[in-house]
């Protein structure tokens, strides 16, 4: 047995500059890409709408001062004149406002969900003629 047989046969084959094994040109790249930012951005879109929506916290605050503007006549606050100041909560939005005391809750607006924006103020509240008391005034507002 003679080892003089030809190289061809055991030699691996070189690949030419034609051949491009295990390679992608440059434009099935580009439009794989292309095609995977589309579906992520889809898939991001679709998980955005499924959670609900939180009420901005810059909203409360400037409710609650016109809330406080509306409710309080020199510097004091009647819980009676609480249903007048639904008007106050900002287009689009839903608002809650609870007047409270030691002894006395006062509340005018829907059900709250618990992601809600609030703000708070301690304001004087008449509860009697001639009686004021220390109490708080909370807004609650969400979309």
């Amino acid at each position: 047995m003679s080892r003089s047989s030809s190289r061809s046969a055991t030699t691996p084959a070189v690949a030419t500059a034609g051949e491009s094994r295990g390679q992608t040109g440059a434009l099935p790249a580009l439009a794989a890409t292309v095609v995977v930012g589309a579906a992520l951005a889809l898939y991001a879109s679709s998980l955005y709408g499924a959670f609900p929506e939180r009420a901005d916290p810059r909203v409360a605050e400037p409710t609650l001062q016109r809330a406080v503007d509306a409710l309080a006549t020199d510097g004091v606050v009647r819980p009676g004149d609480l249903s007048d100041v639904s008007s106050t909560a900002p287009d689009g939005y839903e608002a809650a406002f609870v007047l409270s005391t030691d002894d006395d809750r006062w509340r005018v607006g829907p059900a709250s969900p618990p992601d809600a924006a609030s703000a708070t103020r301690p304001v004087a509240v008449r509860v009697a003629p001639g009686v004021v008391v220390t109490g708080r005034l909370r807004v609650v507002v969400w979309r």
